[in-house]
């Protein structure tokens, strides 16, 4: 292992101003009693060429300080990165700002490292920029890199500190490092946390293996992201602390969902916001967080966007935001987010699954599991910390919704899972679903507004094209009248595209209500398990006429009138030990029962059963088919 001395790798590319500076225009550099100066006039810029230390920097308004091309320059000042700011909303390029800066003043030219993502490059400037062969100098901004130890595969107790924008703190690219207890604190705007232009800490490469151990990171700023994996890289954060805090957005700045363009969370979802804890992008990229604490302001605290074959896990965490509304975890794509023994403390959801085949499961982190995980992923845990990790049931509690399906996807919860949420545990915006809950060790569902599964029609409005760009700018319109009958959708068969639920070994208390107005059946099967509530076809209707960015959290929240079902079957499988106690009148189109199964009524009431008009006896062991109501008397 290689010791690197920071100040030796800088002390050895550092000269006075004079010897280094290039002149475009007159600016002048002149020594003072305690050192070296540089002084910048109006309308003068001064091409730096090497790494330069000074006492004082002075830059007049319209004046320029900048690097050859093919290189970046960044400005520490008592080793904090300072001064930079983008020139342009929208744009990728940075300036050190007009001002007088003092004390140990270190402007460091570092060799470019360009990161193009779509339609962007983006100048990247980073701390520490790591390779497959080590710290790489040329590229690193070591001025930025305080104490502790620092060598080609290992910094250790360093601190990084930006207060200006879009500086990265590490960026590991193709490389194997460990960052063992890092205190990094990044404020001031980034710019894309698609590519990771403004995070604390990038792994990037499908050879990097990025390890972050014992970390406090605490960011505060438009997309200044704490931890991003990219492009295949395998980031594993243990036993630390990740927080992102909201800054804000440039005044000229219009909301997109173009992403190398977009800055804040698109309201669509039923959230705002401008900065995630983390994001993992990419083709076959993995982060794994252990024993850690992760929260965003809002917005979102672990991210997956877009790409393919993303591997999202977080054990033993806690993970949340600390403002009113944001969610836990993201699945796009085909992303398979696994979340054991963990809790979540979320404004909004547990998780957003954004499909088309994302893959999410909740349960305990028992031994079997995280070793599993630990061979699966290639985490490098030891037995010691295999051992030292306690088996724990997962727990979210939810200040809205439990989880959203804003695409299809398969969501699995078991364990001793517990899902506490303020509104309905699953919120169906008309997505092809397919969800299992095994409850034989435990696992509960406790909505507070007494709605399990509630279906409704994609209320996003969507983007609108402004001369050429996808804007934010939509309203979404509560649709007027009854819907019209589809002849050629049955309401009495299950469809692939269908919303399928299966719910095992458990007791359930609430209401499941299937609110499309177009062709889509709610499919509920119950085994060995216990369901007290309302199974209805219904007409939902959101508590306003219309919805818009400054009305964004009245997205998802309906009200329910029971009805019979025109477009929206509910089809319920009643299957061995299974009870269904009706609380109230219910439209259904499939009833289903086993030969020990059962419908009953509340304590000191009957149910009645009429199919397609006719009344009828709920027989066990018997199927029904058609327009099928349940009334409580």
């Amino acid at each position: 292992m290689t010791l690197i001395t920071r100040r030796s790798l800088l002390i050895a590319g550092t000269a006075t101003a004079g010897a280094l500076l290039v002149p475009v225009g007159s600016a002048t550099a002149a020594p003072t009693a305690s050192g070296t100066q540089i002084t910048v006039g109006s309308g003068e810029t001064y091409t730096l060429s090497a790494t330069t230390r000074v006492s004082r920097l002075t830059i007049a308004d319209g004046g320029k300080i900048v690097a050859p091309d093919g290189y970046s320059l960044s400005l520490t000042v008592d080793g904090v990165e300072t001064g930079q700011l983008l020139t342009a909303t929208g744009g990728t390029a940075t300036l050190i700002q007009a001002g007088t800066y003092q004390g140990d003043v270190v402007l460091t030219v570092a060799a470019a490292n360009e990161v193009t993502y779509e339609t962007l490059t983006f100048p990247f400037r980073q701390a520490l920029y790591v390779d497959g062969d080590g710290v790489v100098r040329d590229k690193s901004v070591l001025a930025a890199v305080l104490g502790g130890k620092l060598t080609d595969s290992l910094a250790r107790n360093v601190s990084i500190t930006s207060t200006g924008e879009c500086f990265d703190g590490v960026y590991v690219k193709d490389a194997t490092y460990t960052l063992d207890r890092p205190t990094i604190s990044l404020t001031g705007n980034g710019r894309c946390d698609f590519a990771g232009y403004g995070a604390a800490v990038v792994g990037d490469g499908s050879s990097a293996k990025l390890v972050v151990d014992g970390a406090r990171i605490s960011n505060k700023g438009v997309v200044r992201t704490g931890v991003i994996s990219n492009d295949g890289a395998s980031v594993v954060v243990k036993n630390s602390h990740v927080r992102c805090r909201n800054g804000v957005l440039p005044s000229d700045y219009q909301a997109t969902v173009e992403t190398p363009y977009m800055e804040s969370v698109p309201w669509m979802l039923g959230l705002d916001g401008n900065v995630r804890a983390t994001n993992l992008i990419g083709k076959n990229s993995t982060s794994t967080y252990i024993n850690s604490t992760v929260f965003s302001e809002t917005w979102g605290a672990l991210s997956v966007e877009g790409g393919s074959g993303l591997k999202l896990t977080a054990i033993n965490s806690h993970v949340g935001n600390t403002g009113e509304y944001g969610y836990g975890t993201y699945a796009i794509g085909d992303a398979t987010v696994r979340i054991l023994g963990s809790r979540f403390d979320v404004g909004s959801y547990a998780t957003i699954i954004a499909g088309p085949a994302a893959v999410v499961h909740y349960g305990d982190s028992t031994k079997d599991a995280v070793a599993a995980l630990n061979t699966e992923l290639e985490l490098g845990l030891t037995q010691a910390e295999l051992a030292l990790l306690p088996a724990r049931n997962t727990v979210v509690n939810s200040g809205h919704f439990g989880y959203m399906f804003f695409g299809a996807g398969t969501l699995t919860l078991d364990g001793g899972t517990v899902i506490n949420s303020e509104r309905a545990t699953f919120l169906n915006k008309g997505q092809q679903t397919t969800i299992t809950v095994d409850g034989s060790k435990g696992a509960r569902l406790n909505p507070r507004d007494g709605i399990i599964l509630q279906m409704i029609e994609l209320d996003d409005p969507g983007p609108v094209n402004v001369n050429g760009k996808m804007m934010n700018i939509g309203v979404y319109t509560e649709p007027t009248g009854d819907p019209t009958k589809d002849s050629t959708f049955d309401t009495t068969a299950v469809h692939t595209a269908d919303s399928a639920a299966t719910f095992t070994s458990i007791a359930l208390r609430g209401d499941f209500y299937n609110g499309m107005r177009k062709g889509k059946n709610m499919v509920l099967a119950f085994e060995d398990s216990t369901v007290e509530g309302v199974i209805s076809a219904t007409k939902a209707k959101h508590r306003v006429s219309s919805i818009d960015s400054s009305t964004f959290y009245e997205l998802g929240i309906v009200t329910n009138t029971a009805q019979a079902a025109v477009n929206n079957g509910a089809m319920v499988k009643l299957n061995s030990g299974s009870k269904w106690t009706v609380t109230g009148t219910s439209y259904v189109t499939a009833l289903t029962l086993a030969s020990d199964a059962a419908v009953r009524a509340p304590l000191g009431k009957s149910v009645t059963m009429t199919v397609d008009g006719a009344t009828t006896a709920i027989t066990p062991g018997k199927s029904y088919t058609g327009a099928i109501t349940l009334t409580v008397a």
